[in-house]
């Protein structure tokens, strides 16, 4: 069984109450797990025996940077053509399963916890070659080239991997699984992994310029979202425009989600 949510899939009963969570508002939207069903698929050209759930996609006047999907990948499917804009980079994130990707002809097995950076341009396949489905979320962003600024190279690794750098003043109880450095200007996207342990805190209301996707991996939390407070657990998607007003409290057990913001780059102006 896979340590980290991925979508429920199927179809729910006719008795289903219609008692969902589901909502989208002008500064948030909160997609709850248990709509992620296959009715709400869709395939992706040139890729094989492949589906995807759709949970972002730019939208003028709301998030304008950034696409995720949560991808499923039958035995022996994949893509040899995988990315169609060459000036889009992508995150890959396995959930569930074992993907085999090979980046710039070089071959490197994604288990659980796998993640893979790939910058534009790059020449890169995937494949399932494993008897089971394999699950994985993939963050693309049309990358912000700067003058006298290398791109960024290709990386694969597992999140066990890398440390949890708490933040200052917090016992060790909020903290962020960074693949990237912050300081490292190649890149204009991250996506990490946030933890917080049991009745830890995001104690001030972050209101700041960076859009995010954030996907509860595992734990429940109350989250504050503009004026709201929304109760979220494993697999639910969290969708937040930019200066969204956002604050946490993390319920009994350890709360994770995979985050996506847009950062190192001027704001685009209208001239």
């Amino acid at each position: 069984m896979s340590r980290y949510a991925i979508p429920a899939a199927g179809l729910p009963s006719q008795m289903t109450l219609h008692t969902g969570r589901a909502v989208f508002t002008e500064a948030y939207a909160v997609i709850p797990h248990g709509v992620m069903r296959d009715i709400v698929t869709s395939y992706l050209p040139h890729w094989r025996d492949t589906l995807a759930w759709v949970i972002a996609r730019p939208l003028s006047g709301f998030a304008e940077t950034f696409s995720q999907y949560v991808v499923e990948v039958k035995p022996g499917g994949g893509s040899d053509r995988p990315e169609p804009n060459p000036e889009a980079e992508g995150v890959l994130f396995v959930v569930s399963g074992e993907v085999s990707v090979t980046i710039e002809g070089q071959g490197h097995t994604l288990s659980e916890g796998g993640y893979a950076f790939l910058p534009p341009a790059c020449n890169w396949s995937l494949i399932n070659p494993s008897t089971e489905p394999a699950r994985f979320h993939w963050v693309r962003k049309r990358y912000e080239r700067v003058d006298g600024i290398d791109l960024p190279a290709a990386f694969v690794i597992n999140e066990q991997a890398e440390p949890i750098r708490w933040m200052p003043g917090t016992n060790d109880r909020w903290g962020t699984t960074r693949f990237v450095e912050p300081t490292d200007l190649r890149h204009d996207m991250h996506v990490n992994i946030v933890t917080l342990e049991p009745g830890a805190v995001i104690p001030f209301e972050e209101t700041h310029v960076m859009e995010h996707g954030l996907y509860v991996l595992e734990g429940k939390a109350v989250y504050r979202l503009n004026r709201d407070w929304v109760e979220v657990e494993p697999g639910d998607f969290m969708w937040l425009r930019a200066f969204c007003p956002q604050a946490c409290y993390a319920g009994p057990e350890r709360f994770r989600y995979l985050l996506y913001k847009d950062v190192n780059r001027h704001a685009k102006l209208p001239f």
